[in-house]
């Protein structure tokens, strides 16, 4: 073959590859093209279905704003019965739970030591009043001789200051009985308040001290929360303010009203403690457990539901139903407080009226179209 000829062919087959690569380079081009500009193309969000309960409307609604609190329910009435005499303790048969009246005997402490010492007083008191017969006669007869001369008034003046001497030791031994009538009355232990026994913190048998703690009396028909507030927030309390309050095993909440403020703060974290009163009601014990609000001011407002408000973003922002469509709208927040029994922020941006997805939704893709399930609006 001739060289040229090898030539011709060589080219001819170069050209053939070369335009196999151009075409397949050319192919894959436009397949890149083609992706790209799929992947660019804007997509048709897809459409929702949600209930009526689903949503909310923005409306003008009086914010109740106030300061959350929590404390312990305490007895506006309650007492320890004390041992007033040392002695055996006898007939304490009250325990925790039993109803007691005022003025009930509620035990006794053994009263023969006392019983025996009052004896003696009132023996003492019996010699004394019997010095001062001995005494007076003796005067009366002095006073007779001094009136007819027999003897000097120096010895009237003596029988004068021993009438005088043993009217004072009766005086004093009189006393003595008042005082150990006392302790006998002390061995009587009495409910100084009507209520329950709360705690009993001694035994029959036991012998007790002067000041023992005996039992323990409450008197829940008055009922009363001690909160601790910082200054700050204590400034803006006042005396009959109220408060809802979620007490730990009743299911309603509870209204109190302020009724005291202690003027003064309490030692270490420099707290005001506030004293809010409870109506009384069956279920309410010494102890509990108790928080919630306490409103200290009234707003109307432009507001919504806390929950609504979606934070997910730079700024907070809420999802708006707007002709069957979602369309988040930037909105400012504003005062907070309870309406309805839940928790409103006051908000600027929306509409009074604006239909808005509330929080058990969840997060729903802007332009979403929305369908209205059967039932709701």
């Amino acid at each position: 073959m001739k060289k040229w000829m090898k030539w011709v062919i060589a080219v001819a087959v170069g050209a053939a590859l070369g335009g196999a690569v151009f075409r397949a380079i050319s192919a894959r081009n436009e397949q890149q093209k083609a992706v790209a500009a799929s992947a660019a193309a804007p997509k048709t969000p897809a459409g929702v279905e949600l209930a009526s309960t689903d949503l909310v409307k923005v409306s003008s609604r009086e914010l109740s704003q106030g300061l959350p609190i929590s404390g312990s329910l305490k007895a506006v009435n309650s007492a320890f019965v004390k041992a007033r005499a040392a002695g055996e303790l006898q007939g304490l048969s009250v325990r925790e739970g039993d109803a007691v009246k005022a003025g009930q005997v509620i035990a006794r402490v053994d009263p023969i030591e006392y019983t025996a010492r009052l004896q003696q007083t009132q023996r003492s008191a019996e010699a004394a009043k019997s010095q001062i017969d001995i005494a007076q006669r003796q005067y009366d007869n002095n006073k007779a001789l001094v009136d007819q001369g027999f003897i000097s008034k120096t010895a009237l003046d003596t029988s004068s200051a021993t009438l005088e001497g043993a009217r004072a030791s009766y005086a004093s031994a009189q006393a003595a009985v008042d005082i150990t009538k006392k302790a006998m009355d002390d061995t009587v232990l009495r409910a100084p308040i009507g209520g329950w026994i709360s705690q009993r913190l001694a035994q029959p048998g036991e012998r007790v001290g002067i000041d023992a703690k005996v039992v323990e009396i409450v008197d829940l028909s008055r009922m009363e929360l001690e909160a601790s507030l910082s200054a700050a927030d204590a400034a803006s309390v006042r005396v009959g303010q109220i408060a809802q309050l979620q007490i730990e095993g009743i299911a309603e909440p509870v209204a109190a009203t302020v009724v005291r403020v202690n003027p003064a703060t309490t030692a270490g974290n420099r707290g005001v403690l506030v004293y809010l009163s409870l109506a009384s009601r069956p279920g309410l014990r010494q102890g509990l457990f108790a928080q919630g609000s306490l409103g200290t001011s009234r707003a109307q407002v432009l507001a919504l539901p806390v929950s609504s408000v979606r934070t997910n973003k730079p700024a907070p922002y809420v999802q708006v139903l707007e002709n069957n469509v979602i369309v988040h709208k930037t909105v400012e927040l504003g005062a907070r407080g309870e309406a309805d029994g839940q928790m409103m922020v006051a908000v600027k941006g929306v509409p009074d009226g604006a239909t808005v997805l509330a929080a058990t939704v969840g997060l729903v893709r802007e332009g979403s179209s929305v369908k209205i399930s059967a039932g709701g609006k």
